[in-house]
């Protein structure tokens, strides 16, 4: 098959299109045709040697861990999913090497859910990661109906789908994110404040009685600025901040889940969740799709599609 891959951590420069053996497919597992794969900061992070203190990174590494594709054989106890099936996963494994930017994918069951009919292939390729990580943010602030939610980096991957969740939820959600991208946010249900200086007076001044949870997907002061607006300062998440814990509030990193990524899914098909994709470039040029994301201009989701060429 072929797969992008890299023989040392580096700079995007050093991927390269190379052939490499088919996965062997273990008996909790799914061998996937890959149709596309989501981009996501953690790829590049991880190509630079910024995980290496806390994950096992093997070479030469294949990069990726979201994808959308056609389940082309079962493992012996797979038995949640046929040949044939259209699925999505977030397909991190405990030891990082063989990712899903590639022709094929092993990816055990556990991390994947059925594709949702109502996005296609590249929509869906970038739901998994950035959805998942929304969701559960979400969840673990206990988000519900009538709650007013403060979103940071609301038009970003993951913030533009903290937002439809929590819509869908029955929340109010407030967004932050630069002028340019205020309308983009109004489609999607939010309020949109200008981030900066004075965020907190702004976010007052739509939310006088204060805001009943904060989810942080950008870092800096976006937790201490969510503490000054909170009723109750322990309800901010972040999952960038590592001193949110020493702040009373919750530290979340995302961790496959069929269930949840199922109910991504049914939200979608329900006309509730959308995907807005920034970029799709074929598999041969991830490096150009690193160089998208780490520029952090991309507005929405950045895929390499294997049917580009």
């Amino acid at each position: 098959m072929k797969a992008i891959t890299s023989s040392s951590y580096g700079d995007p420069d050093v991927l390269e299109l190379t052939d490499q053996p088919d996965p062997k497919v273990a008996p909790d597992s799914v061998l996937i045709r890959v149709k596309a794969a989501g981009v996501n900061p953690v790829d590049w992070k991880i190509l630079a040697g910024y995980l290496d203190p806390i994950m096992h990174v093997h070479f030469p590494l294949t990069p990726g861990w979201d994808v959308a594709g056609v389940v082309e054989a079962v493992g012996m106890d797979a038995t949640e999913y046929q040949v044939g099936d259209e699925v999505m996963g977030y397909v991190r494994k405990d030891e990082v090497q063989h990712g899903t930017f590639a022709e094929l994918v092993a990816a055990p069951v556990r991390t994947l859910a059925r594709k949702p009919a109502a996005l296609d292939w590249q929509q869906a390729a970038g739901v998994p990661l950035a959805g998942l990580t929304a969701y559960q943010a979400l969840k673990r602030l206990g988000v519900g109906s009538g709650d007013t939610v403060l979103v940071h980096a609301a038009a970003g991957g993951v913030g533009a789908f903290a937002v439809q969740i929590a819509v869908a939820w029955g929340a109010r959600v407030i967004g932050t994110a630069g002028e340019h991208n205020h309308d983009f946010l109004r489609s999607l249900g939010a309020e949109p404040v200008t981030y900066g200086d004075g965020l907190a007076d702004r976010v007052r001044a739509l939310a006088p009685g204060g805001v009943d949870a904060a989810a942080d997907f950008v870092g800096g002061e976006a937790v201490d600025v969510s503490q000054q607006v909170l009723k109750d300062p322990k309800r901010v998440a972040s999952v960038v901040d590592n001193e949110v814990v020493g702040k009373g509030g919750h530290l979340v990193w995302v961790r496959p889940d069929s269930a949840d990524l199922t109910a991504l899914a049914e939200l979608a098909d329900a006309g509730k969740l959308t995907v807005n994709i920034d970029t799709a470039l074929p598999l041969a040029q991830a490096a150009e799709a690193f160089r998208r994301s780490q520029s952090g201009r991309a507005r929405g989701k950045i895929v390499l599609d294997l049917s580009l060429s």
